[in-house]
């Protein structure tokens, strides 16, 4: 059987690759502290758990609309309005199987061929995979502690070629947790707006972010450039991967080619999933979720004093998502050979920086503090044995 060029050419996912090693692990009878995946341990809000029971109490389950329900378009359009004081019509809003059913959609709407995209390093995987898959020329723009391993104006203007048709920005970051300040994630929108080139900006973590001084959320981008594309979902901050429902807002002119994809692509999201994604937006979810950012940060803290405290630096805090990133160039093993041992020796899943990109990718791991706090210390204590086998 002929593979396809774009099969052939796709990397893997490391981070899966990795927890598939974990889980052979556990068959094994091993406890493994699996801190490779971003996934929330809380799950789903209990009002959706509910909901989720109601939508599927046998009644028939039918195809919705392709770009989603109505009435989870419009409350997906009033979290906007409530939660970050922007008016977004909800005809913008196209709901999705997964932020990376979105950025599928958004990317066939928007890429050519021969197109150049420009991407952090590092950045999250998947998002270079799929405008690759397209055949864009994805440029990994090199990033710093000093820039908070972020795009910043001046990296996008030394990095634009006369090829430019886009940039794809990710604030919170996967895989360092860290956000693009507000008044240059404006300017990075000002300056790919001026060229007539788009804006994707990646908001999955945006709501796990730290809150100003004033108590404020963190702005979406849409509050400066209403005609970048946002993609965002309700894995994070509503705790449901495994539901695979996201979202995301376009520009009106781009509404009939996205939905004309979706219905040729998806045929729709999940119809039950949409259904008990409704109740996520009930004040009482919103207070169960709210309250889960605030254990993150919690946690946060605990996993920066712990590897602090056993001799791994982190370059840069985060200030969002549940990521750190650290730097194990200290201790005289690669990313890889690091995450490797760790899992074999101390049974703790990791994700090497090769996941992420180039500049990083042999000094750097991803740690995610999704899981519990009890987990986090054992996690922890279990790597500060495994780095005194080193010395």
């Amino acid at each position: 059987m002929r593979i396809s060029q774009r099969a052939r050419a796709i990397a893997p996912f490391y981070a899966m690759e990795f927890s598939k090693e974990a889980a052979a692990l556990e068959a094994q009878g091993h406890h493994v502290v699996k801190l490779s995946l971003g996934e929330p341990d809380f799950g789903a809000p209990p009002a959706v758990l509910a909901a989720m029971r109601e939508a599927t109490d046998g009644r028939p389950l039918t195809y919705t609309a392709a770009l989603g329900l109505p009435a989870l378009r419009r409350a997906i359009a009033g979290f906007y309005t409530d939660r970050h004081g922007i008016e977004v019509d909800p005809a913008r809003v196209a709901v999705t199987a997964g932020a990376s059913a979105a950025l599928v959609l958004a990317t066939a709407a928007l890429v050519d061929p021969g197109d150049e995209v420009l991407i952090a390093d590092p950045s999250y995987p998947c998002n270079r995979q799929i405008v690759e898959s397209f055949g864009a020329r994805v440029t990994l723009v090199p990033t710093t502690p000093a820039s908070r391993f972020q795009l910043d104006a001046a990296s996008v203007r030394s990095s634009w070629t006369d090829r430019t048709r886009g940039v794809m920005v990710a604030t919170p970051s996967n895989p360092t947790g860290t956000s693009v300040p507000a008044a240059e994630l404006e300017a990075i929108c000002d300056l790919a707006r001026e060229r007539d080139a788009w804006r994707l900006v990646d908001e999955i973590y945006l709501d796990l972010s730290d809150h100003g001084p004033e108590g404020r959320p963190p702005r979406s981008a849409l509050s400066h450039d209403p005609d970048a594309v946002v993609i965002n979902s309700f894995s994070k901050y509503f705790g449901m991967t495994g539901w695979r429902l996201g979202w995301c807002v376009v520009p009106e002119a781009l509404v009939p080619a996205l939905e004309r994809l979706a219905q040729n692509y998806f045929l729709c999201a999940s119809a039950p999933a949409q259904h008990a994604a409704l109740a996520c937006f009930t004040p009482e979810s919103l207070a169960v979720c709210e309250a889960r950012r605030v254990e993150f940060a919690e946690r946060r803290a605990l996993v920066l004093d712990g590897l602090e405290r056993i001799g791994l630096p982190v370059p840069v805090p985060p200030d969002g998502a549940f990521y750190v990133y650290f730097d194990v160039s200290g201790t005289g093993l690669t990313s890889w050979e690091f995450c490797e041992r760790a899992l074999r020796e101390a049974h703790v899943a990791l994700t090497p920086g090769r996941d992420f990109g180039v500049g990083s990718a042999g000094t750097h791991v991803r740690l995610s503090y999704a899981a519990s706090a009890a987990e986090l210390r054992e996690g922890i204590a279990r790597l500060g044995k495994f780095l005194g086998t080193l010395q």
